[in-house]
């Protein structure tokens, strides 16, 4: 639950961890500056910029040449065709995307080579295509990142080049062999620590931004990390967990384009809000062709974003669902109570619990899936009934002899195959099952839910299953639905219709669209008036059929791979990221794991954190039973969001949620004690509201509340256009997200909504990047109390 004012999106996750920095000469040139780096590094700039304009031009003249080529009747030619039309978007996406900072790394080596770095390649056009930019990800590139006064990488300066709409704006180097170094400096853990600090100390701006001029040595590590199994990424808030995932998606883009642009990327995070704050992140990178979605949104034609109970959220997320499932599924494979008489070329047909019985067991033991075995069910039915009419005609006969042969009774057979009333008396013992209305009909009916639950479940935890105001459609499904219905479309076999087959149905209605609109031309005209026109006349349904109409009206729709991927549910992807990961349920790894089977994946999060009762404390518990022993596990321990006097108070209460956690290492201090304002209840709600709009920061203040008062809170905010607006917010919602100033609410009230809440608390202290102020009414929880200033 989240209401944003002035805001579509909320705040960024700040970088991440370690590299080292030598001492720094800083020359700042807002106006073009007489510093002769400056004006060196702006002579560069201007060549760089007008080799990317040049490259941009040419490639949209590519581009309109490809778009106005005709291979409609050439599938080679039309294959080619898209192939280049992929290419050169693709191509102008990138460029468009490094328009941004273009350029901002210099390394000097020992041996006299100079390597510029930026954020994509860049060839000049001369003869010998000479590199003008290094790709930040490309091997040559990685001293910017790695290189210390200890380990020189053969660097003997590093300078960053901080640049703005094309401008140089400052250059600051770092000598890495002692030259000219300030013999005060610590030598610091951190590679270009002004640059980092001045970016963490920027206001947010609603979007999270990307990271690549202030990497740092463990981000690094993860980020082009060669590991081709499952990388586990533990981290504390503001460690920059999100920003090495998402640049790890950048760089095996980059390694891999030839396996990823076919088979994907995808990358889970915990809600809409948190994806829309990450979404410009990769394209800023020059990447666009990766999913973003939740877990909720990971079934295709499914939002599973309705609110539910957390306990009925975790009876879904168990496994034991599995086996509910399954059973759930055979339940729907009935017997009749009676004999069902029918009549078939004037004989009655018997279809009992004898014939029923022999085919459900023909089609069980097929072991296919429940979809997939109904013809073989049908198959057994009508045999038995073709066998039971032909001994009944024989019966009839005056000496009661069969004079039917095998023939004979399989045209029988073939007849009453072909008769729709007895067909469909057959399918209602064994029905055509989709995973969407089977699982409504299974939360509709107590007797349903008991029968599958059986011993598998509780009588609460079957409670919590039925729905009193049940769902009626896809709309209404929660995120703990979406693996449930992965799994039901396991167990039935059910296949969404096929491309070809879809493109059979779209063009059927287009046809039927064309001759509409054909029979009205026809019929616009009164008849009189149209025996009195002159024959030589030509009408439009005299120059065109509806087929061609039709065919003037299709338009080819060419679908990334990403867009492909969202509404397959068979897709498999190259690589998967999870963000947050500690907060998917049991169901949840599963239906993610399916979507994966080389298990290549990047997995984020910080089970300290974790809010959710499905989720995990232990990534060994959710990793074994698909990958054993054989995943990695990184540690980021830098803390660079949150300051020193925030993190003061959110470790206490980590130490509640584990004593044996080792808290990160906040890089900055703010200056700014957090604070604590003790007021009734009844005030709560102005005085939060007052203080939210009372901040002296011009970036992002959010106002953190229980779910219980969301509502109130809503209300009392008003119009989300006000320029006094704030950004208000559950827990669950400002998951990931960062923010200038915090407001935390009613702290014990956040604490006593889950059992986890003490990780709600935790997640709440640490989103500010400048200051948090508490506003309460009810007594603090210990953890925090003696860490705050009132």
């Amino acid at each position: 639950m989240t209401r944003t004012h002035n805001i579509d999106k909320a705040p960024s996750e700040a970088p991440s961890n370690t590299s080292v920095a030598a001492s720094g000469r800083d020359a700042s040139a807002p106006d073009g500056g007489t510093d002769e780096r400056v004006a060196a590094e702006q002579t560069f700039l201007d060549g760089v910029y007008a080799r990317l304009d040049r490259l941009r031009r040419n490639t949209q003249r590519r581009l309109a040449s490809e778009l106005r080529e005709d291979g409609e009747d050439n599938p080679q030619l039309l294959s080619e065709r898209e192939s280049y039309e992929r290419m050169y978007s693709e191509d102008l996406a990138k460029f468009d995307a490094a328009e941004h900072n273009l350029y901002f790394g210099r390394l000097d080596m020992d041996g006299g080579e100079v390597r510029r770095i930026g954020r994509i390649g860049i060839l000049d056009d001369d003869e010998d295509d000479s590199t003008l930019l290094l790709d930040w990800r490309a091997p040559l590139s990685r001293p910017f990142y790695l290189a210390t006064p200890a380990a020189t990488e053969d660097v003997h300066r590093r300078r960053h080049v901080r640049t703005r709409s094309r401008r140089v704006r400052a250059v600051n180097d770092e000598m890495l062999d002692g030259t000219g170094a300030d013999p005060t400096a610590s030598g610091g853990d951190v590679v270009n620590e002004s640059a980092l600090i001045a970016a963490l100390d920027a206001a947010r701006t609603g979007e999270m931004t990307d990271i690549v001029e202030t990497i740092q040595r463990e981000q690094d590590v993860i980020i082009r990390s060669a590991h081709r199994g499952v990388t586990v990424v533990q981290g504390a808030p503001g460690t920059g967990k999100t920003a090495v995932a998402l640049h790890r998606a950048a760089y095996l883009l980059y390694t891999h384009r030839d396996i990823l642009s076919r088979s994907g990327v995808l990358i889970i995070g915990p809600n809409d809000t948190f994806l829309r704050y990450i979404g410009q992140v990769l394209p800023s990178l020059g990447e666009t062709g990766v999913l973003l979605s939740t877990i909720g949104d990971l079934y295709p034609g499914v939002h599973g974003n309705r609110p539910e109970p957390r306990e009925t959220a975790v009876v879904k997320g168990d496994l034991r669902m599995v086996d509910v499932l399954k059973r759930a599924v055979r339940e729907r494979q009935t017997l009749p109570s009676t004999p069902i008489t029918l009549t078939f070329d004037g004989y009655p047909l018997e279809i009992d619990r004898k014939v029923i019985t022999h085919a459900r067991g023909r089609a069980r033991s097929s072991r296919r899936p429940h979809n997939r075995a109904r013809p073989v069910f049908l198959d057994a039915a009508f045999d038995a009934l073709a066998q039971q009419h032909a001994e009944r005609i024989g019966s009839s006969l005056l000496d009661g002899s069969q004079l039917l042969s095998r023939t004979d009774i399989a045209d029988i057979r073939d007849e009453l195959a072909a008769d729709e009333s007895i067909r469909a008396a057959l399918e209602e013992f064994w029905p055509h099952l989709t995973p969407a209305s089977f699982l409504l009909d299974l939360y509709a009916s107590r007797d349903h839910i008991d029968r599958a639950g059986g011993t598998i479940l509780d009588r609460d935890e079957k409670s919590l299953l039925f729905a009193d105001e049940f769902p009626t459609d896809t709309s209404q499904f929660t995120p703990a639905d979406a693996p449930l219905l992965d799994e039901v479309a396991e167990i039935i076999g059910y296949d969404e219709p096929d491309e070809s087959e879809r493109e059979r149905d779209e063009w059927r209605q287009r046809l039927s669209e064309a001759q509409d609109a054909l029979d009205i031309l026809t019929g616009s005209a009164p008849q009189d008036l149209e025996d009195e026109l002159d024959p030589e006349i030509l009408m439009a349904y005299d120059l065109i059929d509806a087929e061609q109409l039709a065919s003037r009206q299709t338009q080819r729709e060419r679908l990334t791979t990403a867009e492909r991927a969202q509404t397959d549910r068979t897709w498999t992807f190259g690589h998967v990221i999870v963000d947050e990961a500690q907060e998917l349920s049991p169901m949840a790894w599963r239906m993610l794991m399916r979507r994966t089977p080389n298990r290549w994946m990047t997995i984020i999060g910080d089970t300290a954190q974790t809010s959710d009762l499905a989720g995990t404390r232990d990534w060994g518990e959710v990793l074994s039973p698909y990958v054993a022993q054989r995943w990695r596990h990184h540690e980021l321990t830098v803390n660079y969001r949150t300051p020193r006097e925030i993190m003061d108070v959110a470790t206490g209460v980590l130490a509640e949620i584990d004593p044996d956690r080792t808290p990160p290492t906040s890089l900055r201090s703010s200056g700014r004690s957090p604070v604590s304002v003790r007021v009734d209840a009844d005030d709560v709600v102005d005085e939060a509201l007052r203080r939210a709009h009372a901040t002296e920061s011009d970036g992002l203040t959010a106002v953190i509340v229980p779910d219980e008062l969301y509502t109130r809170f809503a209300v009392a905010v008003g119009d989300p256009d006000d320029d006094r607006a704030v950004h208000l917010t559950t827990v669950s919602d400002a998951k990931g997200l960062e923010f200038d100033e915090t407001v935390v609410v009613e702290p014990t009230a956040i604490v006593a909504q889950s059992p986890r809440g003490l990780s709600d608390l935790y997640v709440a202290l640490t989103r500010a990047t400048q200051q948090l102020s508490v506003v309460y009414s009810e007594d603090l929880p210990a953890a925090m109390a003696q860490h705050l200033e009132s």
